[in-house]
């Protein structure tokens, strides 16, 4: 196996925590040099950089380079595994276009795929294949990541209707309780107050006010709820009234955002539906959660299993690194619990001579542009990316 050395590892940070997803460390996560928890208004001017590789992209596409690629034998040997974390039901990719995107972007997506003659595998038989050395032309896999209804009402309808195999990577414990998610509610919540000025949220854990025009204000005094609420080792549905009273303090209406299921899991009953009709459920913890010590972390494996065991049929022997933190000892520990495959966030094409256990995928979101994302399928964007290692790490209190 590959080794990771720790001085590659730095802190990332993520919403997924509270109500059973413990921050148990400092997170951040990168993906092809874009942090995917970043707002809206942080993006809307597209850097120099990102004008020239437009720039380049266009003329390489036009003087037929992505062609060649994509016929290449060097493309026919790799494998390109697509990740998703959301497909929007409402305003979702506006407020994080690193996390989102939208339905009818999604469904280009799609739509570029197929008329790009592209092999969209399902999981098993794609790594099968690739460690057998008999990938098809232009092998891609479709993934997503935790398991939100937005998968069941946006993503599933489309890719159905595409007939492309998908694999979900299922985070049991917000689908068993239908809460939000607690630590991204808090920031959806005052993102979409953010034309109201100031807010006291001093009760709380907020000390200051916050300003809700300024991102880093939000983020900043939802750090500081989730901070809170894990002093308090709250339950989930404790968590779930402060998200209540937050909204209601905020004017923002609580209740359509639940009827719409936004930041809400599939329900075991839809998973089970979901499989039946094929989509492939895999694992993604119980806790949304990494832990440090090895019984706790091979516990999370268990208990995701146990969860998953009573949606779906079979044995569940493909996993991927919550928010794609992972540390050296995890492998072993995976290893243990029967894994034959991981993935992560870090930005590249899977080959036969990967690590198993560390799959590169490529991240699509709303700020990736559609001749970036040609670009990957076809391969060119390989050589062009200054960033195929996602900074992403686990550093523990």
């Amino acid at each position: 196996m590959a080794s990771i050395e720790p001085g590659n590892l730095a802190p990332r940070r993520d919403g997924w925590r509270g109500a059973g997803f413990t921050s148990r460390g400092k997170r951040r996560i990168q993906s092809g040099g874009a942090d995917i928890t970043r707002e809206a208004t942080e993006i809307t001017k597209p850097s120099m950089r990102k004008l020239l590789r437009h720039t380049a992209l266009t003329t390489l596409k036009a003087s037929g380079v992505f062609h060649f690629v994509q016929k290449s034998e060097w493309r026919r040997q790799r494998l390109l595994i697509l990740c998703y974390h959301g497909i929007s039901l409402a305003d979702e990719h506006q407020w994080r276009p690193f996390l989102y995107i939208s339905p009818g972007r999604f469904e280009r997506r799609l739509e570029i795929l197929k008329k790009g003659n592209y092999t969209v595998l399902p999981l098993g038989e794609a790594l099968e294949r690739l460690f057998r050395k008999d990938l098809p032309p232009r092998s891609v896999v479709l993934t997503f990541d935790d398991g939100a209804y937005d998968f069941y009402a946006q993503a599933h309808p489309r890719i159905k209707q595409y007939g492309f195999p998908a694999t979900v990577y299922l985070t049991t414990y917000y689908s068993e309780h239908q809460w939000p998610v607690f630590g991204l509610m808090c920031m959806y919540l005052m993102w979409k107050a953010r034309n109201q000025g100031t807010a006291n949220l001093k009760e709380f854990g907020v000390s200051e006010p916050v300003v809700l025009d300024s991102a880093e204000s939000r983020q900043t005094a939802a750090d500081r709820v989730l901070q809170s609420a894990e002093s308090q080792n709250l339950t989930g549905e404790q968590k779930n009234q402060i998200v209540i009273a937050i909204a209601n303090r905020l004017k923002v209406d609580y209740e359509e955002l639940h009827a719409q299921r936004v930041l809400h899991l599939m329900t075991p009953q839809e998973v089970k539906l979901l499989a039946q009709e094929g989509v492939d459920f895999q694992l993604h913890t119980h806790r949304h959660r990494v832990p440090v010590k090895e019984d706790l972390f091979r516990q999370e494996i268990r208990d995701n299993r146990a969860r998953l065991a009573n949606s779906v049929t079979g044995v569940r022997r493909h996993f991927c690194y919550p928010s794609g933190a992972y540390r050296p000892e995890f492998l072993q520990w995976l290893s243990a619990e029967d894994i034959i495959s991981a993935t992560t966030c870090d930005t590249g094409f899977a080959h036969s001579e990967s690590n198993p256990l560390l799959l590169p995928r490529l991240v699509d979101t709303t700020g990736r542009s559609e001749i970036e994302f040609e670009s990957w399928l076809t391969g060119v964007g390989h050589f062009i990316s200054s960033h195929k290692r996602a900074r992403l790490a686990y550093v523990p209190d």
